[in-house]
């Protein structure tokens, strides 16, 4: 009797183990899978923008993202000092507005600590007229109205001078000229530089001056087409105003910023500039 009561209890105890360790190990497989689910949960990039055509492009890339496991989320935001501070305060992983003379004109005046993760597209300028249908037609003393923005000077002036209106001065760094650097100016032409880009369109739409020279952004978020209604536009070829995606130091590292410039220049988002934007706004590589 007392063999059976002994035999008895240690299968009770060893099927009371068994059950306990079968907890243990279903509460770890648990855990498991929750890590697993976690793990496969998209990551998310927030980058901020310029309405057009920036979000517009990259809201284009948000399902090719999406299916390298990233969310891409869009700020947007309406002018070109907000979208710096907002990456200098972490707001924001990256920006997607500014061509590289300006990015570096920020870096050297602000002392941000950001770098150029990779070039997208190229907007030209175009220079507009209510008053003149074309360059030849400009007169003498005629206004030149463009953006205060400092980046966007030599800019102008080197498409004024590609275009015969102005001749600058020798050895001149056009990227960095400014209307002191104009050796010739056979029409007189009388310079103003000092307007907030984005108000341009209105500008020109009220007509304010001569010549009104509008970033494409600017003119396609107002309903113009650069190819249309300028009366002169830059050339992409060998244009070194692309615009890019910055970030800061040591993130253009980072898996999801690699994979956002991968899918930016990815045919399919190249032939969707094409597409629609018409060649006024041109993908920078081939």
């Amino acid at each position: 009797m007392k063999k059976w009561l002994t035999a008895l209890f240690t299968l009770a105890l060893v099927l009371l183990l068994a059950a306990c360790g079968g907890g243990a190990t279903e509460e770890e497989n648990n855990d498991s899978a929750t890590n697993e689910t976690a793990t496969e949960e998209p990551k998310t990039l927030v980058v901020g923008a310029s309405p057009t055509p920036h979000a517009e492009i990259l809201e284009a890339a948000q399902p090719l993202l999406e299916e390298k496991g990233i969310e891409l989320k869009i700020e947007e935001f309406n002018d070109y000092v907000l979208p710096n501070q907002a990456l200098d305060s972490e707001d924001i992983d990256a920006n997607y507005f500014q061509h590289i003379p300006y990015l570096e004109g920020q870096i050297a005046d602000n002392g941000y600590k950001f770098v150029n993760a990779g070039g997208v597209h190229i907007e030209p300028i175009g220079i507009y007229s209510q008053r003149h249908k074309s360059l030849e037609d400009v007169p003498e003393n005629a206004t030149v109205l463009f953006s205060n923005s400092v980046a966007d000077h030599g800019r102008v002036l080197a498409l004024l001078e590609k275009e015969g209106l102005i001749t600058l001065k020798d050895g001149v760094d056009k990227l960095n000229a400014t209307t002191e650097d104009i050796a010739e100016n056979p029409k007189n032409l009388e310079f103003k530089p000092d307007y907030v880009a984005e108000l341009l369109p209105q500008i020109y739409n009220e007509d304010e001056g001569d010549l009104i020279v509008i970033n494409s952004n600017f003119a396609i978020d107002n309903e113009l087409n650069p190819l249309e209604d300028s009366i002169a536009i830059e050339s992409g070829e060998g244009n070194p105003y692309v615009n890019v995606i910055a970030v800061r130091s040591g993130d253009e590292d980072r898996e999801e910023i690699k994979a956002l410039l991968e899918v930016l220049n990815s045919q399919e988002i190249k032939d969707f500039i094409l597409e629609q934007y018409k060649g006024a706004v041109i993908p920078a590589s081939k």
